[in-house]
């Protein structure tokens, strides 16, 4: 097991500056223990919490920047999908959340051939026109992404140690 340590004073001085910081200070962490790179071994050596967290901040950030299509354009498509994310994020009591990333995978699943593929710029932007059903998966999230991420930094607070040690 990969250890992840976060200083008291960071996690306090953020608590302070709000939830995104609160989150961003373990996914700091978790990012520099295993030292940037999220590969099998490193996926191996962390738990099914820090991965969740990590797999939440890569589609929360690919999301937020351009949308679904956008995320498995930029292959992420397997790490959120054909990881256990919409499960877990189910048990943390994250039921809307769960089932827009299951409703993704079904539209990944249907799509992935052709975004996945290399494309130019203007190529890559008709595909937001070509596949309109990713607009009510993108709409949805970015409506309901502060009470994510307040419900994520909630579950995170209530389970520290599953997530770092505390210094």
């Amino acid at each position: 097991m990969i250890e992840v340590t976060v200083k008291d004073s960071d996690l306090q001085q953020a608590a302070l500056e709000g939830m995104d910081s609160f989150l961003g200070v373990f996914i700091t962490a978790i990012r520099d223990a295993i030292g940037g790179e999220l590969t099998e071994e490193t996926m191996s050596g962390l738990n099914s919490d820090q991965l969740t967290l990590l797999a939440w901040q890569t589609l929360h950030d690919e999301v937020m920047d351009g949308g679904f299509v956008q995320l498995i354009y930029n292959g992420y498509g397997p790490f959120i999908f054909n990881n256990p994310l919409a499960k877990v994020l189910k048990l943390w009591g994250m039921r809307e959340l769960s089932k827009l990333i299951y409703e993704g995978h079904t539209l990944w699943l249907k799509y992935r051939e052709q975004i996945e593929q290399e494309l130019s710029d203007e190529d890559f932007m008709a595909l937001f026109e070509q596949m309109p059903e990713f607009d009510d998966l993108d709409d949805a999230f970015v409506e309901n992404e502060e009470q994510w991420t307040e419900e994520i930094a909630h579950y995170v607070d209530e389970h520290i140690d599953r997530f770092a040690v505390i210094k």
